[in-house]
């Protein structure tokens, strides 16, 4: 029989609960659940938009009644639960109905502060909180002028934006002199002010309200200094206080919200509490992202998973008022210890101001460009160290060269700008999906819209318009799970390989509960690749979890045929091997034949049944697999160097046959690049290659984090050093630290930007020991990969892998029905 589970509150938090919990365990209770108000689930962000008619309520419904009914929920709507009986696990409703639990779930939220001035009960003195908010809101500016909005806070703002936009002369009372205080500096909140009151919004900064004056409904404000101001409408947004009416009543024990620890139970076992209603390690959060990480850790509990734990949650602001480009993040003050660093543009009407300590961010203020917001953000939650790109920080993630940003507001974008050139998919397709879906990160939008579901290159520019449509409640997740089947982030994967020494992937999926004992297309090869990367000796490297240009070790092309790659070390051939591949194209009759960019012959065309034939030809020519298909080193590009350039200062060719000679065959999270430059004038464009060794006089330049691909980068540069050991040395140091700790698709740039060049600098320049024992590491793992698979996949015992599989009555010696009858007579 199933256990019961009883949801208080049917607001956003506590239904993504349910959401989470249907995702890992559908039959795990039977659910009911209590909602004050008579709707479903609707999207509480929207209430904004609702109240200036951009949407109604039937487009921000989030959970119908379908949705419960399918779901084999209970809902019981415009029912509030007045009473817990704890000791006999029944709530009861004030209509006087009963329910019994045996898991209970309190999302009670929160109520709006209604200042306790005379006149505060008064009628047309309300908040802004629900739909009920909301439509006294609009049938007032139907029937009465002047508004007062107290409070200018982000909600208070939104609401005088929407009440302005429906007719009503709106005034803002804020008692103090910056809007926003919370999360802006004084400077923006100015920038703020100004471009409010040029809208028609009118201010009245460092007031304090004494009375609301009025017989029957509020007709009036003074304030303490003895100013009096008409009101027909007082809307409160002075904040939020969590609503732990029921839990006090209960004898649960409440601070200022519902006390919960890191897997959010309440100090009774049997009772949960997620969403506005729970104080968690001191904190209490208003915000919608937030609250759905709350709601995943609950949902892993409620399932008897028991690994997720909440740990808090840091937040950043996006004003949701059109047309308004402004973030906020962390401690955008900061102390006597913080350095700030300020970029002002009055013409633009842009500001900008990063605070750091230790060269590491600790908050953030934009205006007017807030494109690099989420990436501020990311670098402040993963405590990035900037020192190495410091000088351009305050031009943006743009000093990358990534395709996915300009300098433009993503909001100014028109409908039809494509976004996702991948999968063409337009900026007014993923704010429709956003509205009408209830999405709020960025894995949701890819699964809705497929954008940047592809390379990847467009993501910050998805989470701009994600940000920028549902403002601070994009939620942006403290650990990003891998993927769909865990919860578990590739970090927290790739230390439990380590620390448990697990050593295939069904028993990660096991030790690690995967919810799709399977796994997926997303989560198989990485698990994979972090076993192999881990213990090359003791994993097994499982084929059939790697991509099919991997398992075939051939690259297939849209019209599914196969190309071919030959190694050619440093982008050195023979005559002979010239001859070869000339023989090959000819035998197999090969389409193209292709000078690729890495100095390299590429045969285009072929079917799969000739890989082996043709592979096995290039192979008594003395040619291995140039891994052209892999997540692996893939080329060691040279100039001709100091042999024959007369501006050549060391031997090019001979240090990037050594280079590739060590490194060729290694598996790596991403596609990795090299290049040697015989000088300075770098003709082998090492400096943007994942590592570039550019010669002088003295020996060589090393450099690292380069990218020639969707995110131009320049490389920055790890070391100088004198011999052609040292440059090999270095190298497999810097192969093996990204092996072992890039994530799984990370190339090495955007992994040097998340770590922070010193990070790296630490590990291989100035920590020698550690240098020696990742290259240690490093050709140890070589020695078991450096295999040819060309001329393994050639051996009898593979050649029915790549055997077309046909008909059976196409066989030339097939038997008829006849035939089988008279066999068996």
């Amino acid at each position: 029989m199933k256990e019961k589970l009883v949801l208080v509150g049917n607001g956003m938090a506590g239904v993504r609960t349910l959401e989470e919990l249907l995702k890992i365990n559908p039959d795990a209770y039977d659910i009911t659940v209590f909602g004050a108000e008579p709707y479903g689930n609707y999207n509480r962000i929207m209430l904004s938009p609702m109240l200036t008619g951009e949407t109604n309520l039937d487009e921000i419904m989030l959970n119908t009644r379908e949705w419960y009914a399918d779901n084999n929920i209970t809902l019981h709507t415009g029912k509030k639960v007045v009473k817990i009986d704890r000791k006999n696990r029944i709530v009861y409703a004030d209509d006087g109905t009963e329910t019994v639990y045996d898991r209970l779930l309190l999302a009670t939220g929160s109520k709006p502060f209604i200042l306790p001035v005379p006149g505060h009960d008064l009628e047309g003195v309300i908040g802004f909180r629900d739909v009920n908010d909301v439509e006294m809101m609009l049938d007032a500016a139907k029937k009465y002028k002047h508004a007062v909005v107290i409070g200018g806070g982000l909600l208070g703002l939104e609401a005088a934006n929407g009440l302005q936009k429906n007719g009503m002369k709106v005034r803002v009372v804020h008692l103090s002199e910056t809007l926003m205080d919370r999360q802006l500096d004084s400077e923006s909140g100015k920038m703020l002010q100004r471009e409010l009151e040029a809208r028609g919004v009118e201010f009245l900064m460092g007031a304090s309200t004494k009375e609301l004056v009025g017989r029957k409904r509020v007709k009036a404000i003074t304030f303490q200094d003895g100013r009096e101001i008409s009101a027909d409408l007082v809307v409160m947004a002075v904040g939020i206080k969590p609503d732990i009416e029921l839990a006090e009543s209960a004898g649960i024990y409440c601070n200022r919200g519902i006390v919960v620890n890191d897997t959010m139970q309440s100090y009774d076992p049997k009772i949960y509490a997620v969403g506005e209603c729970v104080q968690h390690r001191n904190q209490t959060y208003g915000l919608v992202a937030p609250l759905f990480e709350m709601a995943k850790v609950c949902a892993n509990h409620l399932a008897k998973l028991g690994y997720g734990r909440y740990e808090g949650s840091v937040t950043s602001t996006k004003l949701k008022v059109t047309g308004i480009d402004l973030f906020s993040a962390g401690d955008f003050n900061g102390d006597d210890d913080c350095e700030r660093i300020v970029y002002r543009d009055p013409s633009q009407n842009i500001y900008k101001k990063v605070v750091l300590k230790d060269n590491r961010i600790q908050g953030a203020v934009l205006y007017g460009n807030t494109m690099d917001g989420p990436w501020y953000f990311q670098l402040m939650r993963e405590g990035t160290d900037v020192s190495a790109f410091r000088d351009s920080l305050m031009f943006g993630q743009g000093h990358l060269g990534d395709s996915g940003h300009d300098n433009n507001s993503v909001m100014n974008m028109s409908d039809d700008a494509e976004v996702c050139g991948c999968n063409g998919v337009t900026k007014g397709d993923i704010v429709k999906a956003i509205t009408t879906e209830g999405l709020f990160t960025l894995d949701e939008v890819k699964a809705h819209t497929k954008a940047s579901a592809s390379c990847g290159g467009c993501s910050g520019l998805v989470e701009q318009i994600l940000a920028s449509t549902v403002g601070s409640d994009f939620s942006h997740p403290e650990v990003k799970p891998l993927c769909g089947c865990t919860d578990h982030s590739h970090d927290q994967v790739r230390e439990a390989i380590r620390s448990e020494v697990y050593t295939s992937v069904d028993e990660v999926y096991k030790k690690l509960d995967w919810r799709n004992e399977n796994g997926c297309p997303t989560c198989r090869p990485a698990v994979n690749y972090y076993l192999i990367s881990t213990w090359p000796e003791q994993a097994h490297d499982d084929s059939q979890s790697r991509f099919v240009n991997e398992r075939v070790h051939a690259n297939i092309q849209k019209d599914r045929t196969y190309t071919v790659v030959p190694r050619m070390w440093g982008g050195v051939t023979t005559p002979d091997e010239l001859r070869a591949i000339a023989d090959a194209a000819d035998k197999y009759e090969v389409p193209m034949v292709k000078l690729t960019g890495g100095q390299r012959i590429d045969l285009v065309g072929l079917q799969k049944e000739q890989l082996p034939n043709i592979w096995k030809d290039l192979n008594a020519a003395g040619m291995v697999s140039g891994h052209a298909y892999g997540k692996a080193l893939r080329t060691v590009k040279t100039c001709i160097g100091s042999q024959y350039c007369r501006f050549g200062t060391q031997d090019s060719v001979e240090m990037g046959i050594a280079l590739e000679k060590l490194s060729w065959a290694s598996w790596t999270p991403h596609k990795f690049k090299m290049a040697v430059s015989g000088c300075p004038r770098n003709c082998a464009e090492a400096t943007i290659k994942d590592f570039g060794v550019v010669a002088v006089d003295s020996g060589y330049e090393l450099h690292i984090g380069g990218n020639g691909g969707i995110k131009v980068r320049v490389t920055d540069l790890l070391a100088r050093v004198e011999t052609d050991g040292e440059v090999l040395e270095y190298a497999g140091a810097f192969m093996q630290l990204y092996r072992e700790e890039a994530r799984y698709l990370e190339r090495t740039a955007p992994w040097i930007e998340r770590v922070g060049l010193n990070y790296v600098k630490e590990r291989i320049v100035e920590d020698t020991e550690n240098r020696i024992e990742l290259n240690e590491r490093f050709l140890l793992s070589q020695k078991i990969a450096q295999k040819d698979p060309w001329a393994e996949l050639t051996k009898d015992e593979h050649r029915l892998e790549f055997v077309p599989m046909k008909r059976f009555d196409d066989q030339p010696n097939a038997q008829t029905s006849e035939d089988k009858v008279a066999v068996n007579a």
